[in-house]
């Protein structure tokens, strides 16, 4: 059943799916991409996790939704085909996820991003595109902080060695 305007407004959905807080997204220009590639980055988005979405929004409908969320900044760039890419908990990932499309189609073309309610230049989108993920730099942090440890160990190991070779020497020496 159609909803009318005024129920979409409403509930808060006008913007086809645009979020009445916003945080963190990436604003696309979509010229050129047909509904199989939006379909395909829509699935590796999801793939990306964390909750994030694309969704592809009517600019007047936008605008009403960032305002309403106090979002400053976009404006300016919602003209033309326009789809936003909301994150969810990693935005790195979804910046990864939109580089690694956009390399490998050549669209969609980035316009904006906002992380932590602040406007970013395509630029910085791309540059957090090629940050180490969550997963990745809490493992290099294991790491670093492991490898002084399992040199303690092996030092001690091998103090251990040295001392146990010394005492079978003695007990050889006295032995014979």
């Amino acid at each position: 059943m159609m909803r009318t305007k005024a129920e979409r407004t409403a509930d808060g959905d006008g913007a086809g799916g645009a979020p009445t807080s916003l945080a963190d997204g990436i604003c696309d220009r979509l010229h050129g991409l047909d509904v199989a590639k939006i379909t395909q980055l829509r699935r590796r988005l999801r793939q990306a996790g964390g909750g994030t979405d694309f969704v592809v929004v009517k600019n007047t409908l936008a605008r009403r939704a960032l305002a309403d969320a106090q979002v400053q900044g976009l404006e300016a760039h919602l003209a033309g085909p326009t789809g936003l890419v909301l994150t969810g908990v990693d935005p790195i990932a979804a910046a990864k996820v939109l580089a690694d499309f956009a390399k490998e189609f050549e669209k969609p073309t980035i316009k904006v991003g906002l992380v932590d309610g602040k406007t970013v230049t395509p630029d910085l989108v791309k540059r957090l595109a090629s940050l180490p993920t969550k997963h990745e730099l809490l493992a290099q942090l294991g790491g670093a902080l492991q490898a002084p440890m399992a040199g303690f160990v092996g030092a001690l190991n091998g103090l251990l060695m040295n001392m146990v070779g010394a005492l079978e020497a003695l007990r050889a020496k006295r032995a014979s």
